[in-house]
């Protein structure tokens, strides 16, 4: 953000000197201009390149405008066209400047240099991306056609010895399969095979192995804007049986394929280190919500862990606009991740009223957490990518620091799956973190 800030001011001061001698001289000045706007390129290409700039997506459009800049200045001193100065034309392209500085800017605001939290484990941790096709399902949506694809990217531990527990995450309502990258980074640094998939078409863009990207599903985003469990728990229902049915294949799918190309001697490493007998399933928000309905779906899953998740798979009507709950015990051990943003709100939302039982469940396999001072999206990587994005979706200001937050759901997933994954002693977590 610093570095952000600085170019930003600088860009903008220079613009605001250029105009204010042209001003006094009553002159476009168009020689100078055009020399400071090479330069201005040139100083940039040569941050970008000495890595004082990290060069990614967020730096796209300020190249663009930059460059196109500097190619204009260069065409100018070319024809040697000089203009006629005239104040209200030099104040409005000023004005104008200035706007397209900042909004060629305004991904480096949005999306700051971040560094991902250090893992703690003694594994160095490899990654692998692939992208697997359903030969048993076609795509749902509109805008989709043929075979569903799915991409998913592996996080294991590198130079270990015997296999690994399986730990698969499904990302939020409009996540990517990175939204947690630095819980996957953790876990598997402690021995485990993480492997995190996009939900195309409900993700917000997927990046296939061979590079090609799909972007989510303009049907898919209006039916989330459009779902209101209080003023139309019929119509919400309808909807969390579309999206249960889409996101639960697609982790049965995934799980199938990986323990599959397990069984099956594939000679990758990521497929060798695969422990069948021991998986567990996470996610966050919606993502949360498919991962505790594979918990009770399949009998070959340890343990679920849910960041902020409603159980919409649990749910199994609607009678006299209430939902009908499915009354049978949760088969498996279940850690309940909260914030700021549904804590307070457990009793009062119809979707969540499955979790508000389980805070005084006796069963000793049920857990719950609250991280006080976070917000909904604090939980996921998206508040070290863009702090000022997590904070407008929100809706407000995380009082606790986001390094705090996801170092401790680091350690309670890893001591959650360190437990009924590995069997490394029992698991108890507070009822409350933070201040």
């Amino acid at each position: 953000m610093l570095k952000t800030s600085i170019m930003f001011f600088a860009l903008v001061g220079i613009e605001i000197a250029l105009a204010l001698k042209s001003i006094h001289e009553q002159a476009v000045c168009q020689n100078l201009k055009n020399y400071v706007r090479i330069a201005e390129f040139l100083v940039f290409a040569s941050l970008a390149l000495t890595s004082v700039i990290p060069w990614g997506f967020q730096w796209y459009l300020a190249a663009i405008y930059l460059a196109a800049r500097a190619v204009t200045a260069l065409v100018s001193i070319i024809k040697r066209k000089e203009r006629s100065y005239r104040a209200k034309k030099l104040i409005f392209y000023t004005a104008g400047a200035l706007i397209l500085v900042f909004f060629a800017l305004l991904p480096a605001f949005l999306f700051p240099e971040y560094h991902i939290i250090p893992v703690t484990g003694e594994y160095k941790v490899g990654t692998a991306t692939y992208t697997y096709i359903d030969e048993n399902r076609l795509e749902t949506y509109a805008d989709a056609g043929g075979k569903r694809q799915l991409t998913v990217s592996f996080y294991y531990p590198k130079s270990i010895e015997g296999k690994c527990p399986l730990a698969v995450f499904s990302h939020g309502g409009m996540g990517i399969r990175a939204s947690n990258t630095s819980l996957y980074h953790e876990l598997a640094s402690w021995g485990y095979v993480v492997c995190s998939l996009d939900h195309t078409y409900q993700c917000l863009y997927s990046r296939d192995a061979g590079g090609k990207i799909t972007f989510i599903s303009r049907d898919y985003m209006q039916d989330l804007s459009r779902e209101d469990a209080e003023a139309d728990p019929e119509k919400s229902f309808e909807y969390y049986s579309e999206w249960m049915k889409i996101r639960m294949g697609d982790l049965d799918f995934v799980i199938n394929y990986i323990l599959a190309q397990a069984a099956g001697g594939n000679e990758e490493e990521v497929y060798r280190l695969v422990d069948g007998n021991n998986i567990g399933v996470m996610g966050h928000s919606l993502g949360g919500a498919a991962a505790l309905g594979i918990g009770r779906a399949r009998s070959d899953v340890k343990a679920v862990m849910a960041l902020e998740s409603p159980f919409m798979f649990d749910i199994i009507g609607v009678e006299k606009g209430e939902f009908i709950w499915n009354e049978a015990d949760y088969p498996i051990a279940v850690l309940n991740v909260y914030s700021d943003s549904a804590w307070p709100l457990l009793d009062r939302r119809r979707q969540y009223a499955e979790n508000y039982r389980l805070l005084a469940a006796a069963d000793a396999d049920t857990f719950n957490a609250y991280i006080k001072g976070a917000g909904h999206f604090t939980l996921t990587d998206l508040a070290l990518r863009s702090p000022l994005l997590a904070r407008i979706l929100n809706g407000r200001a995380a009082t606790t620091e986001t390094e705090y937050c996801l170092k401790t759901v680091n350690r309670l997933a890893l001591d959650f799956f360190d437990c009924y994954l590995k069997g490394e002693g029992p698991f108890a977590c507070e009822a409350v973190y933070g201040n």
